[in-house]
């Protein structure tokens, strides 16, 4: 069972996996942009199991996630090394490909990551909102939940929900996730295994109530070469809310990362 997936460009391949229920446009709305004046990479942003046009089909667990992530990579990257991005959920998976094929992995990147599996455990802020545009809240569409993450409540903000997140959250399987939250946790942790030495990026909401920023600080002895970078005025969508620092720092890790022609 293939996974749908869109990719641009040439060059390096660059893995880009979405968090939970969204789709790929979550990552080409925020990584696009970055790419748009860096030529020599190969963007591939699949859409997970259960999400947008990917079935499930039978999967029940991360573990079966990251099976179809892995025939992803196998039939379309194959054994060349490669760049790895995940935002929330999709960097969880991430770290367990990274634990996985850590030879193969040139860098890692993650955007809002999951730190903590259980929500629960979680070290969390309470949700703010420190900017809001006039006539903001006035132009929401009956039903729209923008305002249940957003910090920053802007017209642009929300304009980029409406192309990169909401179309995903529409055609998620609703029922095949919660299947397969009933079993979250990866078999093997992602940190299981020796520390990991390629350029890591780890970029977290200041006001994050979601995944929140503590938690993933407790990542760092694994990733000796982590920038690991918490941004104020930014919750769970950090890349709608401060895109131009996401591109500052997704490029500067690009540039510490190898590439296959490096």
């Amino acid at each position: 069972m293939g996974l749908h997936y869109v990719a641009f460009g040439a060059g390096t391949p660059v893995l880009a996996l979405h968090g939970w229920s969204p789709d790929h446009r979550l990552m080409t709305g925020c990584l696009e942009p970055v790419f748009a004046d860096l030529p020599g990479y190969r963007r591939l942003y699949p859409d997970l199991p259960g999400m947008g046009e990917s079935p499930a089909g039978d999967i029940d667990s991360s573990d079966g996630m990251m099976a179809a992530v892995r025939a992803f990579i196998d039939e379309h990257i194959g054994t060349e090394p490669f760049l790895l991005i995940g935002q929330s959920y999709g960097g969880y998976l991430a770290r367990g490909l990274v634990a996985e094929r850590p030879e193969q992995i040139l860098g890692l990147g993650l955007l809002s990551p999951v730190g903590t599996l259980k929500h629960a455990d979680r070290r969390l802020p309470e949700h703010v909102v420190l900017r809001t545009e006039p006539g903001v809240l006035e132009s929401l569409r009956e039903g729209e939940d923008f305002t249940d993450l957003a910090v920053v409540q802007s017209a642009a903000a929300l304009a980029a929900y409406r192309s990169d997140v909401a179309p995903g959250l529409e055609v998620a399987d609703e029922a095949a996730l919660e299947r397969i939250q009933r079993n979250w946790a990866l078999s093997i942790g992602p940190e299981s295994g020796p520390p990991y030495v390629g350029p890591t990026l780890i970029l977290c909401g200041r006001q994050d109530a979601v995944t929140g920023y503590e938690d993933q600080y407790d990542l760092l002895p694994h990733y000796p070469r982590a920038t690991y970078a918490v941004l104020d005025v930014a919750g769970h969508n950090l890349q709608l809310e401060q895109p131009e620092l996401l591109r500052a720092l997704v490029k500067e890790w690009l540039r510490r990362a190898p590439t296959t022609d490096y």
